[in-house]
């Protein structure tokens, strides 16, 4: 079931925040500052998995924090290895590729819902017209909740289905 809301999406009741990343992301832009700013291990730990994992495109990385926070890290862009490198853009096969791997990593980790923003739409440069079409074939049939915030509203509780 997927539910579209708006607000602050560092708000949600969800089991997991879900969200487009590079790999290697500096996570200084967007919603990836704003995870950083609020779970700084993740974005150490994160690193230590691209350091040792190389990610690739359509990669899915689940991070689990203390008070049960749990972040999906999609790997939606080209990352950068060299210092100084800045991530690429998103294309619509990254963004597919990565709710294929979601879907498996939902499962396979017994979430019971999910919350995710207009994916890839930010710094990942894709249209919102072209990337929901995509959310709602992958994600439509799961049997949880999926939160989609189509807009950001700071400090705003969205009104999300029970969960």
């Amino acid at each position: 079931m997927i539910c579209k809301v708006v607000g602050d999406i560092l708000l949600t009741k969800a089991h997991a925040i879900v969200h487009g990343i590079a790999a290697n992301d500096p996570m200084n832009q967007g919603l990836a500052m704003s995870l950083h700013e609020n779970y700084p291990s993740m974005h150490k730990d994160f690193h230590h998995y691209c350091k040792t994992q190389h990610p690739k495109i359509g990669d899915a990385w689940l991070w689990g924090g203390a008070d049960n926070v749990r972040v999906v890290n999609l790997i939606t862009q080209e990352g950068g290895y060299d210092h100084g490198s800045k991530p690429g853009k998103a294309t619509l096969k990254s963004v597919n590729d990565c709710l294929k791997s979601l879907v498996k990593l939902a499962k396979k980790e017994k979430l019971s819902s999910i919350a995710l923003p207009r994916l890839a739409t930010g710094v990942g440069g894709l249209d919102w017209s072209e990337v929901e079409p995509v959310i709602v074939q992958r994600l439509g049939d799961l049997d949880i909740p999926v939160i989609v915030y189509a807009e950001f509203h700071k400090g705003q509780q969205a009104n999300e289905p029970d969960l």
